[in-house]
């Protein structure tokens, strides 16, 4: 795929394909939350009980975790936009199935095929929009706009989920999905042009099954506190590792992990996805049990400062280009930490939300802006061929991350016997992992040869243009060297 203008200001063709490739996840993102809001009637209208509810969100996010890495390596061999397509078509086909479901088992079907197709469109798109823009400011720019999207999505679905099924029914839900998926079946392949593929296409298929099998054997261990399927997905993960290390053609080779922006900015996301979304799921029995608001109350509540803090998707693009990655990484990781400390001290009054609403507003600032940085870091450096293998990963530790964090901070909470004293001590876990990782990914990022005691060429020659350049120039001079050590 051709790189294109590389400049600040978007041409028309540019601004169309971010339109269909943002469009999409911001449709994801937007379904997933309204969908959220309306499990109780999608239960009672399938007949299930509320003991299957959790059964709608797993059942999705199972192969959306489980499929995203396959499916982000099969974009790079047989075509990004061909599997970009294919999601879109898979997708209508599952809202549409779920719309009309009568019984649990069509319902459950229509949201697993949703899973896959999101495991399918989220690395094509990535994919090709770090392969259609040249990585540098305009590429920050980009990933910016869809953290800022992304982020939008999940608040405005928060946020008319509730209206919108009580004026229509909870099967709009699903529904709303077919005329932008056709739209978007209609436009692509006018805007966006096929990937070339290697010559020599063979799949790893011991490597897709073992690390496939292990990630839906992990996952669901965690979501249903299952060790037995815990540790046989550890032990397939471990295999597919074995296997990749020996194969001639891997699925996904491990060389990419050595890769410090790819190994730490991929640890740094399953930090930031696994704390904040069960953030916003403990705070969301708080309002609810303890302090008694209702749904759309709450949605509200956290829509207010989650519509705010879209900004920081499009702030964080730009502070990249001036501060590096591993600046705004961390320090995005850290204020989302930090604003989570004073929610460790809410009481059982309404006056809490003083304190509740300013926090969220800022801990959901550093959070977007982690998002960014994390896509940003995690995708930097490699190749056109790889993308799909990058954005494959970002993907999938998104979807893992975002899966196993609610059930391992929810059974924290659940070893005290008092609700808010369980809460309380979910909420500084939370707080402990959040800062510890900050200087793991902080030292992981470290140019190498900025250690004490090692000096390189490449530090030696950036301190030089440093000191003989000015301002600006020799930040950026800094910048470039450290991203090109952190290779």
């Amino acid at each position: 795929m051709a790189i294109l203008d590389s400049s600040r200001r978007f041409s028309g063709r540019q601004r169309l394909i971010l339109f269909v490739l943002l469009g999409a996840g911001f449709m994801l993102s937007v379904d997933f939350s309204i969908l959220n809001v309306a499990l109780p009637e999608v239960g009672a209208g399938v007949g299930l009980d509320a003991a299957g509810l959790p059964w709608i969100t797993s059942a999705y996010a199972l192969p959306a975790a489980g499929f995203t890495l396959l499916f982000g390596r099969l974009a790079d061999l047989f075509g990004r936009r061909r599997l970009f397509l294919s999601a879109m078509v898979l997708l209508a086909a599952a809202s549409l199935l779920g719309g009309l479901a009568t019984n649990p088992q069509m319902l459950l079907a229509a949201r697993a095929l949703q899973g896959i197709a999101t495991a399918m469109t989220i690395p094509a798109a990535m994919s090709m929009l770090t392969t259609t823009f040249a990585e540098g400011p305009t590429r920050d720019r980009v990933l910016g706009l869809n953290g800022a999207i992304l982020s939008g999505g999940f608040t405005v679905g928060a946020l008319v989920g509730g209206t919108l099924v009580s004026l229509l029914s909870w099967r709009a839900a699903f529904f709303i999905n077919v005329p932008v998926a056709a739209l978007i079946l209609l436009l692509a392949p006018f805007l966006i042009s096929e990937s070339r593929t290697p010559d020599r296409v063979k799949l790893d298929l011991p490597g897709a099954v073992t690390v496939t099998g292990g990630l839906l054997a992990l996952v669901y261990g965690v979501i249903e506190t299952n060790v037995a399927a815990a540790v046989v997905g550890v032990l397939l993960l471990a295999t597919f590792w074995v296997i990749e290390l020996r194969t001639a053609m891997p699925l996904a080779p491990v060389r990419i992990l050595k890769r410090p922006t790819v190994k730490w900015g991929n640890y740094a996301g399953l930090v930031i996805f696994t704390m904040e979304p069960a953030m916003i799921f403990l705070m969301t029995l708080y309002l609810q049990q303890i302090l008694g608001f209702s749904a759309l109350a709450t949605g509200l509540i956290f829509g207010v400062p989650g519509l705010a803090a879209v900004a920081a998707g499009v702030i964080a693009g730009r502070l990249l280009g001036r501060f590096g990655n591993r600046k705004v990484l961390t320090v995005g990781m850290s204020v989302q930490g930090l604003a989570t400390i004073p929610l460790m001290f809410l009481g059982a009054d309404r006056l809490a939300l003083t304190i509740l609403i300013p926090a969220l507003f800022i801990g959901f600032f550093g959070h977007v802006a982690s998002i960014v940085a994390y896509t940003v870091t995690g995708t930097s450096g490699l190749p056109d061929e790889e993308q799909g293998l990058a954005t494959g990963l970002t993907a999938m530790t998104q979807q893992v991350a975002i899966t196993i964090g609610i059930p391992i901070l929810s059974a924290i909470a659940a070893t005290q016997s008092a609700e808010l004293t369980g809460i309380h001590l979910a909420l500084g876990v939370n707080v402990a992992v959040t800062l510890a990782s900050v200087v793991l990914v902080w030292l992981g990022l470290r140019p190498a040869g900025t250690w004490p005691g090692r000096t390189t060429e490449a530090t030696q020659r950036s301190g030089a243009e440093a000191r003989g350049g000015s301002g600006r120039a020799g930040g950026f001079a800094e910048v470039a060297v450290e991203v090109r050590d952190c290779r």
